[in-house]
């Protein structure tokens, strides 16, 4: 019965964008009018037949699952296509700790005569950060992905013209226009989220929103509704060891919908993507769900982050303090060496070259990329094999692999 009742309206629906509906009425009553009924006998209306296709529109509800995240496939979404209409599309999880982590998604359709065809792309991340030292760590530490890219904050119309028609083809743009209504609900999902990054210690967060409905042509003839919204972040992170400020930039690049259709059909189409995309149904429980999963998430890292830092401020701090203590001592150390230099008035060249280390306060300290000076007075370095890097500490039992969480981190050799 539900199914008779969609159908139902989407037949009207469809007929009166074609002026079929009000066409018959109006024919059928001029009809009515010119014959007069007799008494006592029953008018005979005249059969019609309707074409499927042409006539009206069957529409079918397709329900688009999660085939991955749960132990068992879960709805994601559902949405009308016409009757005879192809499609394939799949909810993609990337995990936690794996490059672009997070949920993504992709649908095609198709007619059955491959004249029209709808897509759902998916979505695309871009980060940026004006600390050019941190934004060129992450760049080259960073792993590899289609979807999360390294590129300054765009908007959605310069998108549109700057990369988003060469990925279709290189289409002409016939006509561009503002999409209020996304750049409403992107600026809603912003609002909403905007509470949860303050409280990872951003100092501020602003939100810019756009999007754009497109007409465009390809070369074969065939033209196309494109739809496309974007989400710039600007998260201002206070910088503690410098007391400066650093801003980092992530634009999301969603609602990317493509839908093409026959030159020729122009109006028709327009009625199909606007049935179909006024269909579109989420599973309330299902977003709620991968919601709280990466909030989750989210918050986990959030307090391994200031963990760690908090173990390396701990561990600065108390180097530091030794550090101090050590070069008093040092201090007290050299004036003895001084007097027992001055006094003996020759060395070996070994004393000789131990007592110009202790003047300068230095050892060496030696890995697979050459010998170093370090500061004296500790027994135990590492360093990341980078030339720039280094750990110094007295404990014997301290490891630097270990502290960090990081095997790049390897014990040096004291050398003379």
């Amino acid at each position: 019965m539900k199914k008779q009742s969609i159908l139902i309206l989407f037949v009207c629906l469809f007929q009166l964008f074609h002026a079929g509906c009000s066409g018959q009425s109006s024919n059928s009553n001029k009809q009515t009018t010119a014959t007069q009924k007799k008494p006592g006998t029953t008018e005979q209306q005249p059969a019609q037949n309707f074409i499927e296709g042409k006539d009206y529109t069957v529409f079918d509800r397709v329900r688009m699952m999660d085939n991955q995240g749960f132990t068992q496939p879960v709805e994601a979404y559902s949405l009308l296509l016409p009757k005879g209409w192809q499609h394939q599309g799949e909810v993609m999880w990337t995990m936690p700790g794996q490059t672009c982590a997070g949920n993504n998604a992709w649908l095609k359709a198709t007619s059955a005569d491959n004249k029209y065809s709808l897509e759902f792309l998916p979505n695309l991340i871009l980060s940026w950060m004006t600390n050019q030292q941190l934004l060129q760590w992450n760049m080259t530490n960073q792993g590899n992905s289609q979807y999360c890219l390294f590129n300054q904050p765009i908007g959605a119309e310069q998108y549109l013209r700057s990369g988003f028609m060469q990925e279709l083809g290189n289409p002409q743009i016939v006509k561009v226009e503002s999409n209020g209504a996304v750049v409403t609900e992107l600026q809603k999902m912003f609002d909403k989220g905007k509470a949860e990054l303050m409280q990872y210690g951003a100092a501020d967060v602003q939100g810019y929103a756009s999007a754009v409905n497109a007409e465009v042509k390809w070369k074969d003839g065939t033209e196309g509704f494109v739809i496309l919204g974007t989400m710039v972040y600007e998260t201002t992170i206070a910088n503690t060891y410098n007391g400066t400020y650093d801003k980092t930039y992530t634009t999301s690049i969603t609602k990317k919908t493509v839908f093409k259709y026959p030159a020729a059909e122009k109006e028709k189409a327009k009625s199909l993507f606007a049935v179909i995309m006024a269909s579109m149904r989420s599973n309330i429980a299902y977003t709620d769900a991968i919601n709280n999963f990466w909030r989750q998430v989210r918050q986990d890292k959030n307090r391994a982050h200031w963990e760690k830092i908090r173990l390396m401020d701990e561990q600065t701090r108390q180097i530091g303090e030794q550090t101090i203590a050590k070069g008093n001592q040092r201090l007290k150390d050299m004036d003895n060496q001084m007097r027992t230099w001055e006094a003996k008035q020759s060395s070996q060249d070994k004393m000789h070259t131990d007592f110009i280390k202790t003047i300068r306060e230095v050892e060496n300290f030696r890995d697979e990329t050459g010998k170093y000076e370090m500061t004296s007075g500790y027994d135990h370095a590492w360093s990341r094999g980078d030339g720039t890097s280094f750990v110094l500490s007295d404990n014997p039992n301290f490891d630097a692999a270990f502290a960090f969480k990081d095997q790049a981190w390897k014990q040096m050799k004291k050398v003379d």
